[in-house]
């Protein structure tokens, strides 16, 4: 194949990639504490064969996909009154127990399952510093303080656990907001938990939608650049053909 068309194909591959980490940043615009991601590329050097004229090897230049890169900014504190949302002002991951381990998140869109545990969206129990936090009805109503100590009629039930990693960077997806990491978490002492508050995605749909437009034209692009050496080529063909022996 043509190194012109190779180098376009790597193009349109990375506009396709760029496209779906868009989507999916879309699709996440309402979840809570959602972190933005961007597609890393690097220009790609392979040396090929000298074409007819040229002399020594000659650098044609890809792109690679290096991986994603998130965008780890806080989103902003939304007020919604549910006495078990809660948001993370500042640096730090809630711990979340799972079927796999330790887990972590900032989505702090918590809820009482049938045992009295404050669990996530997806039932798993986060997690305090002595284990999993049990609301009781003879609790009435759960204050959380903003260092996370949580007390009701009855004193206090526990205090939740929030940690922070060297590198947040390095925390991998794990789905349904969670994060997990070989990384050993240390316990954060100046952040502030908000009760009756959401942190809400840092995704700023204008931005994306400028994004999306701007890789579709280029993507477009690309494709018309395309067409024309093929267009090219075929002529070229066509006239050879028709040329008397």
């Amino acid at each position: 194949m043509d190194n012109a068309l190779l180098v376009g194909l790597s193009q349109q591959l990375a506009a396709y990639r760029s496209m779906d980490v868009i989507a999916n940043n879309l699709a996440n615009l309402s979840t809570p504490a959602f972190k933005r991601e961007s597609v890393k590329f690097e220009e790609l050097v392979q040396q090929v064969r000298p074409s007819e004229g040229q002399s020594g090897p000659q650098s044609v230049s890809f792109v690679q996909d290096t991986g994603v890169v998130r965008d780890l900014s806080e989103g902003r504190l939304e007020r919604t009154g549910a006495p078990y949302d809660l948001a993370i002002n500042g640096k730090g991951y809630f711990v979340v127990q799972t079927d796999a381990g330790e887990r972590y998140t900032r989505n702090g869109h918590l809820s009482l399952n049938g045992d009295g545990q404050l669990v996530t969206d997806s039932g798993d129990p986060i997690q305090g510093d002595g284990g999993p936090i049990v609301v009781t009805v003879d609790d009435g109503d759960v204050h959380i303080a903003a260092d996370g100590t949580i007390s009701g009629k009855q004193g206090q039930m526990g205090k939740l656990k929030v940690v922070d990693f060297a590198n947040p960077r390095a925390l991998k997806k794990q789905g349904d907001s969670l994060y997990s990491t070989a990384q050993s978490p240390t316990t954060v002492a100046d952040t502030r938990i908000m009760q009756g508050t959401l942190e809400t995605s840092n995704v700023e749909p204008v931005i994306e939608i400028s994004r999306m437009i701007e890789i579709m034209r280029a993507y477009q692009a690309t494709a018309t650049l395309a067409q024309s050496q093929n267009d090219l080529k075929r002529q070229a063909i066509e006239k050879l053909g028709s040329t008397p022996n």
